[in-house]
């Protein structure tokens, strides 16, 4: 078959072995994939996690149709449309422990559609709720709000019940369209006086929880946007991996500060967060309650363009392969 594998020189079309799955894994047919933040990482040196095998193919979530099932997989039929995760995803075909996979929701959803949504209602699901133990009425700001988690992070947060929803962006076009997905204020994280703005929109008291994509310079602002015994995610990390800490601030606030990532979770890890963002929000995205612009679609042969697009920093939503016709 034909995949997408990581080489010397960057991501490249290879023939590689179809895969054998597991007795707990379902094989797919695949459809389409996302292109992630962590893809683009993987291919400047970083590990994510997301390169699959001894032929290091590349890819962490698909969509397509089950073609197999393993004897101890469980809920998935040979025929269903699913979305799927696991290492080596970019791929005409790939394998999915059934935990980590999920039915496409809507009879109607195509698999574009359906490959803008899982990575991203996982992900925010984990940090808003499961971690940042969000509530109605409460107010949340979403740092690096443009992005395919943060725009589905400001919309998880309105559908919640939040209070109030921030959301920020660099630049400027982006930034005017985050009201489109949830955000009531707008604001710019390189300007100097965004924590005033946020102290302003919540009568001087910050907002209770910060889902952080950009970490780096914006990490001590943070917490002087945070209220009291406030929380703050730190998720991604696009403004820099490393920062110093004030951590008299820190103490001050008096705040919960919680770092996450998938890459060093176990399969038990990935199913309950699977689990508890298919419970709590799987209605929802079928109902088109959560949505996702399509930024751009290219040919699985075209994800070196595909990853140079997302490399430029200009997208708004998400980037998206096609696999076969």
């Amino acid at each position: 078959m034909q995949a997408i594998v990581l080489t010397e020189d960057g991501a490249q079309l290879a023939e590689v072995d179809r895969p054998q799955i597991k007795p707990t894994q379902i094989l797919v047919k695949v459809a389409s994939c996302s292109v992630n933040r962590s893809d683009l990482l993987t291919t400047q040196g970083q590990n994510f996690g997301h390169v699959g095998g001894d032929a290091k193919v590349m890819g962490a979530s698909f969509c397509g149709e089950v073609v197999e099932v393993g004897d101890a997989a469980q809920n998935f039929a040979v025929g269903d449309r699913v979305m799927g995760q696991g290492a080596a995803g970019w791929a005409e075909y790939a394998a999915s422990d059934w935990r980590r996979a999920l039915p496409i929701p809507a009879d109607d959803m195509d698999y574009i559609e359906a490959a803008t949504l899982m990575g991203s209602v996982l992900t925010m699901h984990d940090a808003i709720v499961t971690n940042g133990k969000f509530a109605a009425g409460q107010t949340i700001l979403i740092q690096g709000a443009s992005s395919g988690v943060g725009l589905m992070g400001m919309q998880i947060g309105k559908h919640l019940g939040a209070k109030l929803v921030i959301g920020t962006s660099t630049n400027p076009e982006r930034r005017a369209r985050l009201s489109e997905y949830g955000a009531d204020l707008a604001l710019d994280s390189g300007d100097d006086n965004w924590v005033e703005q946020v102290l302003e929109a919540t009568d001087g008291r910050g907002v209770d929880l910060i889902v952080d994509n950009i970490s780096g310079y914006v990490a001590n602002a943070n917490m002087a946007a945070t209220a009291v015994h406030g929380t703050i995610i730190n998720v991604g990390r696009l403004g820099g991996m490393t920062a110093e800490m004030d951590l008299n601030k820190h103490a001050e606030r008096r705040l919960t500060y919680i770092g996450t990532t998938g890459r060093t979770r176990s399969i038990e890890e990935h199913a309950e967060v699977v689990r508890r963002a298919h419970e709590d929000l799987w209605d929802a995205v079928g109902a088109r309650k959560l949505t996702m612009p399509v930024d751009r679609v290219f040919d699985l042969s075209e994800s070196a363009a595909a990853l140079e697009h997302m490399a430029a920093n200009a997208h708004f939503g998400r980037i998206i392969l096609k696999v076969g016709a």
